[in-house]
């Protein structure tokens, strides 16, 4: 029987891209737009249509040095120059290095007369030199409105703008057309977005009188993307898309181990502290001391000589480094020595996405080794919970990705189980979870802590009782009464009551040793006693002892006299032997 062989499948060839430099859209496309044909950006007024074909051909010439050729039906050159300046952007200098070629095409209704059939032949021409003249790999038209205004014949609009792409795409050069968004249909032809290989969608929406931009690729040909709608940026560094699903979790993790600067936190973890790079979670009621454990934590962090950013959106520098002066934290002195830098506004003032774009350009220029916001739940103020936690997941990731410790405390409300839930909803997202809360008793209130989840690492169970002092957050040692853990002044009647029964015992055990020393001096005493009347009746038994010894020994001595006195007769001899 003939074996049946299967060879390996040939790896397909996959669709080539130019990348645009843009942050964040190369990601969401994969690779960039697709090489040597032509991508529609199409939207609204103010969405950055021409800003984003403008840093797709700067980008090119600066990053991957492909000159470009910006085509223009609407402004001049000098205005458009002078419009992307503030963004660091030289066109004029990219011009005369022959890398960058603009040209202005004025196209005015009012002064065309129609004579035939309209076609785009010249402007094939004027396009093709401009592209010949630098060698030209981008070209940007910027709008296509302008180029078919006017013109009632809607068949030969649209067998010639189907002419156009077919152009560009013949001539290899990747091109990006920007069109104004139309009634029903993304551009005002309806034709655009069928014959471009890529369509990127931008809106510009007001809700709750914050302006957010957002993008959306509508179709990619040849290519998987993403599909959800990605807030982005218009800033001084440029466009900056932030996308969710681009961040993956492929981060390096470290073993070091960072101090939450309380000694007394550090020893209910395994490790005594928490994991570089990793995410921390303070939430709490209001009152409980979250600003001073998050100010406790950056001001051990600079001295050990790192670096700290710290986000406060509730008080002032000044108001924040006063009030933690009075608890024993000197954040003063990091702020002079370079190693601290607050960072103070309200959330009001920008939206979602430019406070993390915000945040991204800082951590690039200050390099922090810790990130502290304070709080995070005054971001609802400018976003509903679902796009404050898309936010909070990017950059919890961005800052994992650069392995930034990063401490964030959140405000709860209720009581119980509802604890234990942030309106943010990102408990789930973050490493660490610390719960600080109100121990109230009779007449008190006091402060607790607890260790919900600690990634990696054991951890104490136990709800530890902590105060505010003049030095600082003290942890107290846990006292166990009749019910359970008791605090405040309950925990003081305890311990008096403990003293007392420790003295008690103390006292008792006292009275004991003195009972058994006198005890002890009785016995040695009967001791001594029978020890001197023992050796009374010894010394009487050795001298009747002695005596009666004499007595035998006078005895004995008198026998012997009397036998030596009186000797015995001699022996009469025997008659048998006389005569022999």
């Amino acid at each position: 029987m003939q074996e049946n062989t299967f060879s390996k499948p040939t790896a397909l060839p996959q669709l080539p891209k130019s990348p645009t430099g843009i942050e964040g859209l190369d990601e969401i496309t994969e690779g960039g737009l697709p090489k040597g044909r032509p991508t529609l950006i199409c939207g609204s007024a103010g969405c950055g249509k021409t800003l984003m074909g403008i840093e797709f051909l700067v980008r090119g010439i600066q990053e991957f040095d492909e000159p470009g050729v910006l085509m223009a039906f609407e402004e001049t050159g000098e205005e458009l120059a002078a419009n992307v300046t503030s963004l660091g952007f030289d066109l004029k200098d990219l011009q005369e290095r022959k890398l960058l070629r603009v040209d202005h095409v004025h196209v005015d209704r009012s002064e065309i007369e129609e004579t035939g059939e309209y076609d785009l032949e010249g402007l094939f021409i004027r396009l093709g030199y401009a592209i010949d003249s630098i060698g030209a790999k981008r070209v940007v038209l910027d709008t296509i409105e302008s180029l078919f205004s006017g013109f009632p014949n809607q068949a030969v609009l649209r067998s010639e703008i189907r002419r156009l792409f077919r152009w560009l795409k013949d001539r290899g050069v990747t091109t990006v057309i920007t069109a104004e968004r139309g009634d029903g249909s993304l551009t005002r032809q309806g034709l655009e977005e069928y014959v471009s290989d890529c369509v990127i969608l931008l809106d510009n929406r007001v809700i709750d009188q914050i302006t957010t931009r957002r993008l959306r690729i509508v179709k990619y040909r040849g290519s998987t993307h993403g599909t959800n709608e990605y807030p982005y940026l218009i800033t001084e560094d440029g466009i900056s898309v932030l996308p969710v699903t681009s961040l993956r979790l492929e981060h390096e993790v470290s073993n070091n181990i960072v101090s939450s600067g309380i000694p007394a936190l550090d020893d209910m973890f395994g490790l005594r502290g928490f994991y570089q790079g990793s995410s921390v979670l303070i939430t709490g009621t209001a009152g409980t001391a979250k600003t001073t454990l998050a100010a406790a934590f950056a001001g051990k962090i600079c001295q050990k000589g790192q670096r700290c950013l710290f986000f406060a959106f509730e008080e002032s520098p000044q108001q924040l480094t006063r009030n933690m002066a009075s608890v024993g934290i000197d954040l003063h002195h990091h702020v002079a020595e370079g190693r601290l830098r607050i960072e103070a506004s309200r959330p009001t003032l920008n939206g979602l996405e430019q406070h993390l774009v915000t945040l991204h350009r800082l951590v690039k220029e200050f390099k922090p080794d810790a990130v502290v916001i304070d709080p995070i739940t005054n971001l609802i103020t400018v976003g509903n919970i679902s796009e404050v936690r898309s936010m909070l997941t990017r950059l919890i990731d961005f800052l994992k990705v650069n392995g930034i410790t990063a401490l964030f405390t959140a405000l709860v409300s209720g009581r119980g189980l509802q604890q234990e839930m942030t309106d943010e909803g990102v408990s789930s997202l973050v490493d660490t979870w610390i719960s600080v809360r109100d121990l109230e008793g009779v007449g008190e209130r006091n402060r607790g802590l607890s260790i919900l989840k600690s990634r990696g690492m054991a951890h104490s169970n136990q709800v530890r009782e902590f105060i505010v002092t003049e030095r600082g957050i003290e942890l107290l040692d846990v006292v166990l009464g009749p019910t359970g853990i008791v605090t405040g002044a309950s925990r003081l009647t305890q311990q008096l009551e403990e003293h007392a029964q420790t003295l008690a015992a103390q006292q008792e055990a006292e009275r004991r040793d003195r009972e058994l020393e006198r005890r002890r001096r009785m016995l040695e005493a009967n001791i001594a006693n029978l020890r001197t009347e023992f050796e009374s009746v010894e010394e009487e038994l050795r001298q009747i002892s002695t005596h009666e010894q004499t007595r035998n020994e006078a005895l004995s001595s008198g026998k012997q006299r009397i036998a030596s006195a009186n000797p015995p007769a001699p022996k009469a001899p025997n008659p048998g032997e006389t005569g022999k």
